[in-house]
């Protein structure tokens, strides 16, 4: 697989680059999804578009068991930063997260696969909107899911470019590696006045300081310190003018866990934090938006990854799993059938180290041909298992 990665490598650079001179964002992504389409077609995949909005679902192979790949395809809106031949064309659009490498050795696994004699069948999923989510709050894992995109899949794997580890490495393991999310947005009601007379008054501000309070107090006094949780505030926003008490203030802000029953209970904190206000006199309206559950990798299937790293690139190019509390809503496909993300070793040696999302983020393309075998071979491997 290694070899026959290496020997497309300029197919999926040139993927690569395209990609990234051309970036889109959430669901807008019709230009990538249209040259995924096409190149699968060309591949000898059956095709569904527009699947989850925007997505693209490719299917090869018949009977037995089916294995599903997914990749993501959208970009972030910021402004970049690097000074070469296939940065960004479209101003304040950039793949700062690597979605495009993602997207271009999928395909490159799809055209080494579509070559194999296969035992059984592998579904390509070619996701929007990872970074964001509709109107409705929904991601673009979940849209997919909805339209059916994980119908009869028995395992779906994934993986993740990873700035701080050197090409030629991967990292895996088995059980929570990125956090739950949900969004809350409130609004603490008082009673305006002059500043000058804040005893006629109910203060939005004095409300907010409380609620600041507790809300902080959630996970250093709430909830129990060995599970990984996170509060925090996002935005505030209240008054017009020095001197006029407002009658009310906005506030916006994420939580994160890994359990459920953890997810349960700040919930309830966190209403229990906003109560505050009414015993002051005050009221509130609190709105929570569901996002999308953690990402917890499947035992057996990260050990089948870990296995096919340790024999296509050595044992001790195979790493532990650096686990965070951010969201990956590769995990709403997880909640239909057992799976796994890795991440992928794309530091570039000499320069300094720009993480994720950051506007001169880049990546070493000798890592494209790695991710791309990695891949292809976990899903035969699931297949002739």
């Amino acid at each position: 697989m290694i070899k026959q990665a290496h020997a497309i490598s300029e197919e999926i650079i040139e993927w690569r680059r395209d990609f990234h001179a051309h970036p889109e964002l959430g669901f807008d992504v019709h230009r990538t999804a249209g040259i995924v389409a096409d190149e699968l077609e060309k591949m000898g995949y059956r095709v569904k578009r527009g699947v989850g909005k925007t997505g693209v679902v490719a299917e090869i192979g018949e009977g037995g068991k089916m294995v599903a790949i997914r990749a993501d395809m959208d970009a972030l809106p910021i402004l970049e930063q690097n000074d070469t031949e296939y940065a960004s064309q479209n101003p304040g659009k950039m793949h700062a997260c690597g979605h495009d490498s993602h997207t271009a050795m999928a395909l490159g696994a799809a055209m080494i696969l579509a070559k194999e004699k296969l035992p059984g069948r592998v579904r390509f999923l070619f996701q929007p909107s990872e970074e964001t989510a509709d109107e409705e709050g929904k991601s673009g894992a979940q849209r997919m899911a909805a339209d059916g995109a994980m119908d009869n899949v028995d395992f779906v794997i994934a993986q993740h470019v990873d700035p701080n580890h050197p090409v030629g490495t991967i990292a895996i393991n088995a059980g929570p590696s990125s956090g739950g999310v949900d969004s809350w947005f409130a609004t603490i009601k008082g009673k305006g006045g002059h500043g000058a007379y804040p005893h006629t008054t109910v203060d939005p501000f004095y409300l907010l300081g409380h609620v600041i309070l507790a809300l902080n107090a959630i996970i250093s006094r709430r909830i129990d310190p060995f599970e990984p949780s996170v509060v925090s505030i996002g935005s505030i926003n209240g008054g017009f003018t020095e001197n006029v008490i407002p009658e009310s203030i906005k506030l916006t802000g994420t939580l994160r866990y890994t359990s459920l029953p953890v997810h349960k209970q700040l919930l309830a904190e966190i209403k229990a934090a906003f109560d505050i206000v009414r015993s002051l006199g005050g009221d509130y309206e609190l709105k929570i938006e569901t996002g999308g559950p953690p990402m917890i990798n499947n035992e057996m299937v990260s050990d089948a990854i870990e296995k096919v790293g340790q024999d296509l690139l050595g044992n001790d190019k195979v790493l532990k799993l650096h686990k965070t509390l951010g969201a990956e809503d590769f995990s709403s496909f997880l909640e239909l059938a057992p799976g796994a993300m890795f991440t992928l070793g794309t530091m570039i040696e000499g320069r300094e180290v720009y993480q994720l999302h950051h506007p001169k983020f880049d990546l070493d393309e000798r890592a494209l041909p790695v991710g791309t075998a990695v891949l292809a071979e976990t899903a035969m491997r699931f297949l002739k298992s």
